[in-house]
């Protein structure tokens, strides 16, 4: 069962980041239009404000990519091929 769980998401996290790749050269072939005229903020921001807009507002090719990259990280999780281990020793006398 582990097998199948980590297969599907290495197939889904396979798909989302070419689906991200996909829609990252569909946007770069077709003619740029008014909307994608940078904005710009007149007020300082802080660095932590830019931080946080930025995170908001990731296009969808990103998203995509970005969740693609945590499916196969799980996958890879659930696969067996990275493993996590912790460990404590406690000191007597």
């Amino acid at each position: 069962m582990k097998d199948v769980i980590a297969g599907a998401m290495a197939v889904l996290g396979t798909l989302l980041v070419l689906g991200g790749g996909a829609v990252i050269v569909a946007r770069a072939l077709r003619e740029p239009s008014a909307a994608d005229a940078p904005t710009v903020e007149t007020a300082p921001v802080s660095t932590t404000k830019r931080v946080v807009n930025a995170m908001r507002n990731l296009p969808a090719a990103d998203r995509l990519i970005g969740w693609g990259i945590v499916l196969l990280v799980l996958a890879a999780v659930a696969a067996g091929a990275i493993s996590f281990s912790l460990g404590a020793n406690a000191g007597t006398r």
